[in-house]
């Protein structure tokens, strides 16, 4: 059964972080249809947040059709976004894990790692423009601005 977990300095509301973590379940091959989700209460016990943030989720899970509500019974698992590639899930996984490890040998923090991984998956054109010194393109509200002013350009600037 899959075990839910928030994290507050996402920037993410609640219940889309759940919503979010269902579907990687679903598509990592770690739910299957027919699985059982949590009931409300225990995952608002669990990661403490008001039961109607959990069904929230719940609604727009059904909505999508990924679970099915069986009333006295439960939530349960009723799509699927798994697909053929599932198969080279676990030799990718297991070159990423060594891959942390050399970053953390490196003496890079989680911060840094993600950063690290979120620039490079961003990235254009891929790893090898953040090799070229491209970068990755800035988001809004992201990172320094490279526009330079040449000064005031109206009366009232001056």
């Amino acid at each position: 059964m899959i075990e839910f977990h928030l994290d507050a300095r996402s920037g993410v509301a609640p219940y889309l972080q759940l919503v979010h973590q269902v579907r990687r379940a679903l598509r990592l091959g770690l739910l299957f249809e027919g699985d059982r989700l949590p009931t409300v209460k225990e995952v608002a016990a669990k990661v403490a947040i008001n039961p109607n943030t959990v069904l929230k989720a719940y609604r727009e899970l059904e909505y999508e059709g990924l679970v099915a509500k069986k009333p006295g019974v439960g939530t349960f698992v009723s799509g699927s976004l798994g697909d053929a590639s599932l198969s080279a899930h676990e030799p990718l996984r297991r070159e990423l894990a060594r891959w942390l490890e050399r970053a953390r040998s490196a003496g890079l923090d989680e911060e840094s790692i993600e950063a690290l991984f979120l620039a490079t998956f961003r990235a254009p054109s891929g790893p090898s423009s953040v090799e070229e010194g491209q970068g990755p393109s800035t988001e809004k509200g992201q990172g320094p601005s490279t526009e330079k002013r040449q000064g005031p350009s109206t009366e009232e600037e001056r």
